[in-house]
């Protein structure tokens, strides 16, 4: 893994569990905190493994799919094996190597924001795995969405995945909200970085919403929330773009 950059701390550690099947996540945010927030074994389960709701959210997902955010490809597969022409966009050099290995047939190395280069229209955009955070923040939602808009058809869908960061009784997860309220910010936006071994990955935000935040951020927006199956904190909505 010599040739991954050494920032790159989420593809090292899937290459690592894609061959070796032992490696770590560590999740730091930017006011100290330390995680591990459950190992990278979830981003390679096959669908009979995966939750309810991400089963759910492979229905709504119709025609030439936009995989963003699609880490070593578990939702990618997943679509290409129900006869989706699937592409998938990710940061991370290391995980799409292991996309591709694992068989995602396009897989490239794309920002969200940045999705108007791909120079094609997608019938459905999944954000999956709570990757509607990718958005990162409330000012940078709706240039994300208006790009998401621009590859898409007409009648496309936006399936998308968050938690809401109210439900929580965690102390120094209320800190952080309240710290975030105080400073004009949404009280679920994080600003984290992975590390694993040597690599330390960037300092990047994330966003998570509550559903009626996530209906005020696409409100002036082609897209709207049609539907939401929540299970706990975590839910996944089903957004329709008006043409």
């Amino acid at each position: 893994m010599s040739d991954l950059p050494e920032t790159d701390a989420f593809g090292a550690m899937c290459l690592d569990y894609h061959e070796r099947g032992d490696a770590f996540e560590a999740v730091e945010r930017d006011d100290g905190l330390l995680e591990l927030p459950g190992g990278p074994e979830v981003y390679f389960e096959r669908p009979e493994e995966w939750e309810a709701l991400d089963r759910t959210a492979i229905e709504w997902a119709e025609g030439r799919v936009l995989d963003a955010g699609c880490g070593p490809g578990r939702h990618a597969l997943a679509l290409q094996e129900r006869g989706h022409d699937v592409t998938g966009i990710d940061r991370s050099p290391g995980a799409l190597r292991v996309a591709r290995d694992r068989g995602v047939a396009d897989a490239r190395i794309l920002d969200v924001a940045d999705v108007g280069e791909l120079n094609q229209r997608f019938d459905a955009v999944v954000m999956l795995g709570n990757n509607f955070g990718l958005v990162g923040s409330a000012e940078r939602a709706p240039a994300v969405l208006g790009s998401l808009a621009a590859v898409t058809t007409d009648d496309a869908t936006l399936v998308a995945a968050s938690m809401d960061p109210r439900i929580t009784d965690r102390e120094v997860h209320l800190d952080y909200h309240e710290r975030n309220r105080e400073r004009g910010r949404l009280p679920g936006r994080v600003r984290i970085r992975t590390r694993y071994r040597q690599y330390v990955g960037e300092w990047h935000d994330y966003l998570h919403v509550a559903p009626e935040t996530m209906r005020d951020l696409v409100a002036d927006t082609v897209w709207s929330v049609e539907g939401v199956e929540q299970d706990g904190p975590k839910y996944v909505a089903r957004l329709e773009k008006s043409a």
